[in-house]
């Protein structure tokens, strides 16, 4: 096969998967490798489990599409079930984060507009990532995702992450609402104050503007809670979620409570494939199996240990310059820019990435095992001390 076929948004890729299970991948050699990216957070029960490939089977051969003018079971159920987790009040079903993270802006500029505001703006962070829609990008905090591709949108102002002080004078009468990532994961697993979004929470209560969080990649257990958020005991009025939210299948979410909820009305907004039954009844069981199995609380073990186990491994290295993480969001900080450990830590079988060009990124399943990520801490750690030399 001639991957030159594909379109080359991705650079070279020398890998080309057939199988998952767990954990792992196999190449088509056969080779095994760990997976310590879970699709950039998506696989977070892992590879081809059992039970929701059963239920997507039997979905499949029941009721595979209707236009979003019907309702579905699976659809319906799925909404509920996220309502009830999050205490948000409605759902729109989209077919990925950025369509998510879409919905929510134009969520927040009819807000705007409905008060008479003319040109509704939204506060984002530098150093995040929405998306790689024409909104998504510009709301998006990084110049290089975004070269290239103006004219941009007008309506968004970035200030520093974790800056209160910052948000505050952007404050303007056109704002509308603030839009934030609990855990900056593209930028580079930046974790801020522990108060921080009880700060920001507090900011959108005295100016009457809404506070939407892109949890696309902190949400599904992945922080060691269902939702980053609840970490905090607020209470946010738009909430945006996929990734891990169908375990690999294309579907996002964006949550809505209160006010927020009822700005979207027929005509203003949609989609064909949003709500698909197939998808949703995947989402629905993934939710289950994350609810059942405890697997919030076992990321967030399993994350302490790898943080431990990295902090020990690389105590006094001196290319170290940070290692951080929220539960089975890990982020080691180097003083030198490391894209090339990708490539080194494939021929170890090991699968990982790297971000904000010096933080290695680890998000692996939320089953690993202990001795999966014993493996994790002895690779990587001897990759940067392979560094040194």
């Amino acid at each position: 096969m001639n991957a030159a076929s594909i379109m080359n948004t991705y650079g070279e890729r020398k890998l080309t998967f057939t199988k998952g299970e767990g954990s792992y991948l196999w190449d088509e050699q056969g080779n095994r490798y760990l997976d310590a990216l879970s699709g950039i957070a998506v696989c977070g029960l892992g590879h081809s489990h059992p039970e929701l490939a059963s239920a997507l089977a039997e979905q499949a051969s029941t009721l595979l599409h209707t236009s979003n003018l019907y309702l579905t079971d699976p659809g319906l159920q799925l909404a509920e079930n996220l309502c009830n987790e999050t205490g948000m009040d409605a759902v729109f079903f989209s077919n990925s984060g950025a369509e998510a993270n879409e919905a929510a802006i134009k969520i927040a500029r009819k807000y705007g507009n409905d008060q008479g505001i003319n040109n509704p703006t939204i506060i984002t962070m530098n150093g995040s990532f929405h998306g790689r829609t024409m909104a998504t990008l510009t709301a998006t905090g990084n110049p290089k995702v975004k070269a290239g591709f103006a004219p941009l949108l007008e309506g968004f102002v970035h200030v520093d992450y974790n800056d209160i002080e910052a948000v505050k004078a952007a404050a303007t009468e056109n704002v509308v609402a603030i839009l934030v990532e609990p855990v900056q994961g593209e930028g580079g697993v930046n974790i801020p104050a522990n108060d921080y979004l009880n700060k920001l929470r507090d900011l959108c209560d005295a100016n009457n503007w809404l506070l939407m969080l892109d949890e696309i990649q902190t949400g599904n257990c992945r922080t060691g809670k269902h939702f980053a958020f609840q970490h905090n005991g607020i209470q946010p009025d738009v909430i945006t979620t996929a990734k891990g939210l169908g375990n690999g299948l294309p579907i996002g979410a964006c949550l809505a409570r209160g006010k927020a909820a009822e700005i979207l009305v027929p005509g203003t907004h949609g989609s064909t494939y949003g709500g698909n039954p197939l998808v949703c009844q995947g989402a629905l069981t993934v939710q289950n199996i994350l609810k059942r199995d405890g697997i919030a609380e076992q990321a967030a073990s399993m994350g302490d240990y790898l943080i431990k186990g990295f902090n020990e491994a690389l105590q006094g290295n001196p290319l170290v310059q940070d290692i951080r993480g929220k539960g089975m969001m890990v982020g080691i900080e180097l003083t030198q820019p490391c894209a090339q450990l990708v490539a080194k830590a494939a021929e170890h079988k090991l699968l990982l990435n790297v971000t904000a060009e010096k933080v290695i990124r680890l998000l692996p399943p939320l089953v690993i095992t202990q001795e999966q990520a014993d493996t994790i801490i002895e690779t990587v750690s001897q990759l940067i001390s392979d560094l040194q030399e």
